[in-house]
């Protein structure tokens, strides 16, 4: 994800704290400050310039926790500004804070450029002590409210500021509650809350080494410091990780004057979202909880009622509440995410952004806002991504099966919270996710409702499932951001994670039992129900169509969004394919030819045998004679690969990898002839074939005697194949087809290399063009695979006419990996400690691989302006490379079949996204 800089706000590299502003009133900014603001401090600032309801309050700047972090100390003018600022505050209020008569009282929240729910800290009630909460009492006139307001207070700041194990407050709540017997807090009289804080100070005293703060001023500065700390939290930083967000941007903190909605039935707290967030379907979405503060409602731990609800207990906020929710959803044009407060019937904005939202709503949504005229195509175009598309094509459950008998079972049904269909073993903590999905298994994560410090289990787990909880929850709004599918507020399960169970209509789960959740329908099954294609997938395959009278409403909407990427995208999108059945199917995707074909995947099966007998011959006339049965067989294949491609390009690349992959392995094959000789059964086949195998042993094979060297080593090998590509285009040229073949040459370092392949391979077109009375017009290039390569591009540019970029072997030599060694060795410490950010063979390493792809793009068309490029490594159709390979000025990108729709997707965003502009 690239950081998108406001031109107002300093950089790293330039920034002087000296006479920097720190501190921003809410009537300061606006929505475009995100860098410097964070989201939630621009958007409060828009809400407030709009004239929204929107409780007084400041921001303090990213640029001082980027002062904080990188120094260990707040800027020096922090205090200062922050002082100034609560002044005028506490001026337009009325009241200091923490007065002990009638205290002003303030949250302390995170708010960085990109929403990272729940990752980072927040403490409401800041202000709050022994004195000033008894006049609090007496000005609400409501002695609960106000202990109520106190223990969650120390119950925030011992966790968060202090760091006292949570559980610990949670425990003696529960406590209170037991010995009270009742099962809700809110149950909890005034009296039982003076001890809960009692009981909490005590908590504090002795697990955080201090007492409970008295100093207002202390406890907010303590709080700010608290949230700049928590950007670094190893959960923050597995959250940036897992969507790519740059660890460098730190978080703004926002002071905000309280507003309650825990002072009794006629005050509240919730969450809207303007359309649903699951569905994209418009309507009235979100959750509600009477006599609450915020935390309750994203933490899941008491279950909302629908937003749908409030009508029928405030009307007069639930219109306010509406007509505020279509005034932002116009004025940002798209899916706003709203919390809010309802203080004694008064409505409160707390927070507004761009919701977070399923892949399924991405598309629907962006195609209903061009319908509703509040955006274009392009645009549209921007809102959804391929990481969406590739959810959308993943498959569906089949629940047709699931009945009485045998089979799986129906165990119940929550809020479908994130599509998807999930199968996995049920285990009910995130220790035991992580340990299990790292030796293989999949997991579904059970818990009652779940918390930032679950994270690592949730990415983990291939779903989420929840007791509590709804729509809003953190389970439910992390779960959609990430694509995880979810189900939560399943209350007719009960789930007791200390003894790692569940049990639903006396049936219990245990830990490991496979289970399956819908996060499409909320269904939760025990047992692993099978799946069918998605119905996206369907319609790439041509048989669903998106103008059918029964045309799934998704479908339409993928349909009207992926042919306006293909109208505008430069970008060609081939596949990666060897066979005529792969290649039918990227063509029903889209793609436009073929830009790997890897002919070693002909020689396996059967064909081995020849490739041993190639590999074994002594003699020419051997060597010839196994040429000679591959030839037809290759010719073959060339001839239904040509046929299914017919009309478009098809780049064959020439035998690549070493001669030793296609022999039985070492250990194997040796001990074979040592039992063979110890009953002396010696087979004289198996003796040749062991002692080749040494012959081709290498120490490190990938830079061994493989690609091109192949081709000069062994004579003929490279000649027959160029043979069998001529011969089959020769065959459907006569047969009034349009072949269009370009033959690859491998593992190029060098332009004389590829000179003496090529003047060879135009020797046997000639040979076949004379011998069909065919004029063929192939091609002869070169991958881009090794650094030498791409440095010489130029010169290499005079024997080829194009180049294909092999990014996945590029990668391994720019960085001097073996990748399947590193993989699994260390590139999980690398992602951990920040050195990657994602894996540079996920994603292109721009500025190492992608800068060697850059010169040998420009020095390449320097020589022969007309040369084609293409990538055809995996990078091809991963969503950030296909923007890079946009902009360095590629022809065509190559991927495996199933995500050209992809990458035709991101073609077009790149091409949309720059207007058309390249580099070349």
């Amino acid at each position: 994800m690239s950081e998108n800089k406001d031109p107002h706000v300093s950089t790293p590299e330039s920034r002087d704290p000296q006479g920097q502003k720190f501190v921003y009133d809410f009537t300061e900014g606006n929505k475009d400050l995100k860098d410097l603001l964070g989201g939630k401090g621009a958007n409060l600032a828009e809400m407030t310039n709009l004239g929204l309801p929107v409780p007084p309050g400041f921001t303090i700047t990213t640029e001082a926790c980027k002062v904080y972090l990188d120094s260990g100390e707040e800027p020096t003018e922090l205090r200062d500004e922050v002082s100034a600022h609560l002044d005028a505050l506490e001026a337009r209020m009325g009241k200091k804070l923490g007065q002990a008569d009638d205290p002003l009282l303030v949250s302390v929240r995170s708010g960085a450029k990109f929403s990272m729910p729940g990752m980072m800290d927040t403490v409401l009630n800041i202000g709050l002590s022994d004195k000033s909460v008894v006049g609090l009492a007496a000005q609400a006139g409501d002695e609960r409210f106000a202990w109520d307001s106190y223990r969650r207070l120390i119950q925030m700041f011992g966790k968060t500021v202090l760091g006292v194990d949570g559980d610990l407050f949670e425990d003696a709540l529960e406590a209170a509650k037991e010995a009270k017997g009742v099962t809700v807090d809110v149950d909890l009289g005034a009296a039982d809350l003076k001890k809960l804080v009692k009981q909490f100070k005590k908590i504090v005293s002795r697990d955080a080494g201090r007492d409970f703060p008295q100093d207002p001023r202390e406890q907010m500065d303590l709080a700010i410091k608290a949230v700049f700390d928590s950007w670094n939290t190893d959960r923050a930083k597995l959250y940036r990780r897992q969507e790519r967000i740059p660890g460098d941007l730190g978080t703004a903190v926002n002071i905000c004057s309280m507003v309650f909605g825990n002072l009794g039935p006629d005050s509240g707290t919730g969450v809207a979202f303007t359309r649903d967030p699951a569905s994209g379907h418009q309507g009235v979405y979100g959750d509600y909880l009477q006599n609450a503060q915020g935390e309750d409602v994203v933490a899941g731990i008491r279950n909302t009622v629908p937003l749908a609800d409030l009508e029928s207990i405030d009307k007069k906020s639930y219109d306010q509440l509406m007509q505020i929710m279509e005034a932002l959803e116009t004025h940002y044009k798209d899916l706003c995410d709203i919390e809010f407060t309802i203080e004694r019937g008064r409505l409160w904005m707390l927070q507004t952004r761009v919701g977070k939202r399923t892949a399924g709503a991405a598309f629907r949504i962006a195609t209903q806002l061009v319908d509703q005229g509040l955006i274009d195509e392009a645009e549209a175009l921007q809102r959804v991504n391929g990481a969406q598309l590739a959810q959308l094509m993943f498959p569906r459950f089949d629940d047709t099966g699931v009945a009485d008998g045998n089979g799986p079972q129906l165990l119940g049904r929550g809020i479908a919270a994130s599509p998807g269909a999930a199968v996995g073993k049920a285990v009910f903590d995130s220790y035991t996710a992580v340990k299990w999905s790292r030796s293989g298994e999949k997991v579904i994560l059970i818990r009652r409702e779940t918390n930032p410090d679950d994270l690592d289990g949730m990415i983990a787990a291939e779903g989420i499932l929840t007791s509590r909880g709804g729509k809003t929850s953190h389970a439910a709004v992390v779960a959609r951001g990430m694509g995880k599918t979810c189900v939560c507020g399943a209350e007719e399960l009960e789930v007791d994670t200390k003894r790692r169970r569940m049990t639903v209509g006396g049936r219990v789960i245990e830990e490991g039992d496979v289970v399956s959740i819908d996060g499409s329908t909320g269904k939760v099954y025990l047992g692993e129900v099978p799946v069918v294609p998605s119905p996206v997938v369907e319609y790439f395959e041509g048989r669903m169509h998106a103008g059918a009278d029964d045309a799934d409403e998704l479908v339409a909407a993928v349909h009207r969004i992926m042919a306006y990427a293909d109208r505008v995208r430069r970008l060609r999108v081939r596949a990666n394919a060897d066979n005529a059945e792969d290649a039918l199917r990227a063509r029903r995707f889209g793609a436009q030819g073929i830009g790997l074909c890897r002919t070693e995947h002909m020689f396996l099966g059967e064909r081995r045998e020849l490739v041993e007998k190639l590999i074994l011959a002594d003699t020419d006339a051997e060597r010839e004679s196994a040429l000679d049965e591959l030839l037809p067989l290759q010719k073959a294949d060339f001839i239904e690969l040509f046929e299914a491609m017919d009309g478009l390009p098809v780049t064959v690349r020439l035998l690549d990898p070493p001669l030793h992959e296609f022999l039985p392995d070492i250990t194997e094959l040796s001990v074979r002839v040592a039992l063979a000789e110890s009953r002396k059964d010696a087979n004289e086949n198996d003796l040749r074939l062991l002692q080749a195998v040494h012959k081709l042993h290498e120490q490190n094979p990938m830079l061994g005697l493989r690609g091109v060297r192949l081709g000069l080593v062994i004579p003929g090998l490279f000649a027959m194949q160029v043979r069998a590509i001529a011969e089959a285009a020769a065959m459907r040229k006569n047969a009034k087809g349009d072949p269009r073949a370009e033959i690859m040459i491998p593992l190029v370092g060098t332009v004389q290399e590829l000179e003496i392949v090529r003047e060879e391979a135009d020797q046997v077109i000639a040979e076949v063009e004379a011998a069909t009375g065919t004029q063929l017009k192939l091609t002869i290039g070169t991958m881009i695979e090794l650094p030498r390569a791409a440095l010489t591009a130029g010169q290499i540019a005079e024997a080829a006419q194009f180049f294909s970029f092999g990014t996945n072997d590029l990668t391994q030599t720019v960085w001097g990996f073996s990748r399947d060694d590193v993989e699994a060795s260390f590139f999980t410490a690398y992602l951990e400690k920040g050195i990657f950010g994602v894996s540079p063979f996920e994603t292109i390493d721009k500025d190492g691989v992608g800068s060697l792809v850059r010169s040998a793009v420009e020095a390449g068309r320097a020589t022969r302006p007309d040369l084609k490029l293409g990538v055809c490594g995996e990078h091809g159709g991963d969503p950030e490379s296909v923007h890079f390979f946009h902009e360095v000025g590629l022809d065509y990108v190559s991927c495996s079949p199933f995500r050209i729709p992809v990458a035709r997707l991101e073609a077009g965003r790149a091409a949309a996204d720059s207007k058309g502009s390249d580099s070349r």
